[in-house]
C-alpha cells in the first residue's frame, strides 16, 4: 500500500493516465485466512461507476454508467482511489465511440488484476429506468439483540438441528478502511443450505464487523470462510453491496454454488 494513493494527496490527472492504477495482492489477506491453495469459492467483485464521461472527437462531453467485474480468482484488486483517478483521466480524451472507452477500460484493468476484467458502459437513461430493487432474503435487522463487541468474531455464529435452505439480508455492515480509518457501510445478503444459523448469532457477528480494518473483498471473504467453518454449510452465497464514494460502489459476491449474479441498485446506492 506504501505507494499507492490511498490516504495520501493525490494530483487529479489532467489526460489519460492508466500508470495510476495500483494494485493490491489479494495473497495478503487470503494467507490471513488461510486460503493457501484452491479458493473455496468462486466470484467476482462487482463496482458500479455513476461518473464516467469522455469526449467525442468534435469535443462534446458523453457520461454514462460503467459497470465492472473482476474476478475473485484475479492475483490482484484494484485499489479504489486509483481507479477513481484512472476514471477521471478520461474526462478530457476523445474516443470514437464508447466501445472504444470500454476496450480501453477492459486492457488497463486486466493489466492491472492480472486477469480478463468485464466492462460494460450503460446510459444513463438505461440505467435510469432499471429502477431500484430490493436486496433479496428476509431482513434480520429488527431482532432485539445485546452487543458487547465491534471487533470480528466467528464464534458469535451458532447453529440449530433443523435443515433449512433460506436467503437473509442485513443493512447493519460497517466495517473500516485500513488506510485511512473512514467507515465503509453495506448492505449484505446470505444465502445458504444447511443447519439452520441461529439469527440472532447471524446479526451479532455481522455487527461485531463494525470497528475491524480491511478492503471490501476481503471482509466478503472472512464472512464466507467463518459462515463455511463454523456453520458447516452445504452451499453458501454472501453478498455485500456497499455504499458509493466518489461515484463508485463495490459489490464484492462470493459463492460455493451460483453464479455471479447482475449488478443491481437498492435504496442505499
Amino acid at each position: 500500500m506504501a505507494a499507492g494513493p490511498l490516504g495520501r494527496d493525490s494530483r487529479q490527472p489532467t489526460q489519460y493516465a492508466p500508470e495510476v492504477l495500483h494494485a493490491i495482492p489479494r495473497a495478503d489477506a487470503r494467507t490471513a485466512l488461510g486460503l493457501l491453495g484452491a479458493l473455496p469459492f468462486s466470484g467476482a467483485d462487482l463496482w458500479t461507476g455513476y461518473e464516467l464521461s469522455w469526449l467525442q472527437p468534435d469535443g462534446k462531453p458523453q457520461v454514462a454508467v460503467l459497470h465492472l467485474g473482476v474476478p475473485c480468482e484475479s492475483p490482484a484488486l484494484i485499489e479504489s482511489k486509483s481507479l477513481k483517478l484512472y476514471l477521471n483521466s478520461l474526462n478530457q480524451e476523445a474516443f470514437a465511440a464508447p466501445t472504444a472507452v470500454s476496450r480501453v477500460i477492459a486492457e488497463d484493468l486486466a493489466r492491472v488484476a492480472g486477469a480478463e476484467v468485464g466492462v460494460r458502459i450503460e446510459s444513463v437513461e438505461a440505467c435510469t429506468a432499471a429502477g431500484l430493487v430490493a436486496l433479496p432474503g428476509e431482513r434480520i435487522d429488527d431482532l432485539a439483540v445485546e452487543v458487547a463487541g465491534y471487533e470480528v468474531d466467528a464464534a458469535l455464529l451458532a447453529v440449530g438441528d433443523e435443515p433449512v435452505s433460506e436467503t437473509l439480508r442485513s443493512d447493519l455492515l460497517r466495517s473500516v478502511c485500513p488506510v485511512t480509518g473512514q467507515p465503509d457501510w453495506a448492505s449484505v445478503m446470505i444465502r445458504y443450505r444447511g443447519a439452520r444459523i441461529e439469527r440472532t448469532s447471524l446479526l451479532r457477528y455481522l455487527i461485531s464487523y463494525r470497528q475491524h480494518a480491511d478492503f471490501h473483498e476481503a471482509c466478503v471473504e472472512r464472512m464466507f470462510r467463518d459462515i463455511q467453518d463454523r456453520c458447516e454449510t452445504e452451499a453458501l452465497s454472501v453478498w455485500a453491496l456497499y455504499t458509493r464514494r466518489g461515484g463508485l460502489d463495490i459489490a464484492p459476491f462470493r459463492s460455493d454454488f451460483e453464479a455471479v449474479p447482475d449488478a443491481i441498485r437498492v435504496g442505499r446506492m
